[in-house]
């Protein structure tokens, strides 16, 4: 999926929330259950380039994970959180 260039100003990854939903799941969800599992969340972060990426996972669950279900639901990546911690670890900006 093409994404947005990279911004001049963040020098991250730009895109809608519609763009991150298709290129999170469809990129790191490798079980095809259409959520993101902690498991998935640090293969997503190793990838951007980050350290302690199981730590990291582990909180990014917690602030997007309303339903508490240990998972994030495509409904739960509209969170502010979650869209902070993506642009914090995950190198995207979603605009």
């Amino acid at each position: 999926m093409p994404v947005n260039p990279k911004s001049a100003v963040s020098g991250k990854t730009e895109m809608t929330i519609e763009q991150f939903k298709q290129w999170l799941l469809k990129t790191y969800d490798v079980n095809h259950d259409g959520k993101i599992s902690r498991e998935e969340l640090a293969e997503a972060i190793r990838e951007a380039g980050g350290w302690f990426a199981n730590w990291k996972s582990k909180g990014g669950i917690r602030c997007a994970d309303q339903n508490h279900n240990g998972f994030i639901d495509p409904s739960e990546l509209d969170c502010d959180n979650f869209k902070r911690f993506a642009e914090k670890h995950l190198g995207v900006r979603i605009v």
